[in-house]
């Protein structure tokens, strides 16, 4: 556990807005963390007390998210509670590969992940083809197999979680049939939860700075709530696509500083 240094004010309004910022973008996006990582990391943290930072605040934005996505998430309480067990096991056991191993080689994974994950939604969707709510039977949360990519992309939110939200809402995507507002909905409270676990190991073992959590988790707080009403305002289609061209920006970011 670390204190921190005491952050001034005008860092504390930085990290407030960038906050707001993140909140709304990881919401709406799943890239949260390429504004508030690199806020972090201006106002001075190092890189793994800036990650672990960044996680902890992050559990303010699935708050706010919850909040603002009660008409979305009606009717999925046992999709969320059955999913969202998986994904809590997926987030302790990446914040532990995090706390013993060092970060190098997933941070390699990532961008390839991302990218892969980015192209997949540029691909025609269940919504596309099935226009409107309803549940296709076997993708309720009993599918083996959504089980295990959902565990899979908690590890890797629990462990580094840069664009994760963008992994899970393609896994989602293609294996839930649901309106993209609904299965958007369902993202953000399985990254919340992974988060969630994630942010009590580090609290416990790892290395977060108390002063920049509470204006970073302020502004997610904020930007977490309001996010989710911009998803019901945006088509489907466009949102799938911005979001896809977000993802492959971020994945050539990080791979042009993981391999460089």
């Amino acid at each position: 556990m670390c204190l921190g240094r005491v952050v001034t004010v005008a860092e504390a309004l930085a990290l407030v807005a960038a906050g707001v910022v993140a909140g709304v973008i990881s919401t709406v996006v799943g890239l949260a963390s390429v504004v508030s990582y690199p806020a972090l990391l201006a106002i001075g943290l190092p890189p793994l007390a800036a990650n672990m930072t960044n996680t902890v605040a992050l559990l303010f934005t699935g708050v706010g998210a919850a909040a603002g996505s009660r008409p979305e998430l009606a009717g999925q309480a046992t999709r969320i509670r059955r999913l969202g067990t998986i994904a809590a096991v997926g987030g302790g056991a990446g914040a532990a590969l995090l706390l013993i191993t060092p970060p190098q080689t997933f941070v390699r994974v990532a961008p390839v992940l991302i990218g892969a994950a980015s192209l997949a939604l540029l691909a025609p969707s269940r919504q596309d083809r099935a226009p409107g709510p309803g549940i296709e039977p076997g993708h309720d949360g009993r599918s083996p197999w959504l089980l295990a990519c959902v565990s899979g992309v908690a590890v890797y939110i629990g462990y580094f979680g840069a664009a994760g939200g963008i992994v899970m809402l393609a896994l989602l995507i293609a294996m839930v049939a649901e309106p993209l507002a609904r299965v958007n909905a369902v993202k953000n409270m399985l990254g919340a939860v992974a988060n969630a676990v994630a942010a009590v190991a580090f609290a416990v073992f790892g290395h977060v700075d108390w002063a920049a959590v509470v204006p970073l988790a302020g502004g997610f707080l904020v930007g977490g709530w309001t996010g989710p009403a911009l998803v019901r305002r945006i088509p489907g289609r466009v949102l799938r696509i911005g979001v896809a061209v977000c993802g492959l920006l971020v994945a050539v970011k990080l791979g042009i500083s993981a391999y460089r």
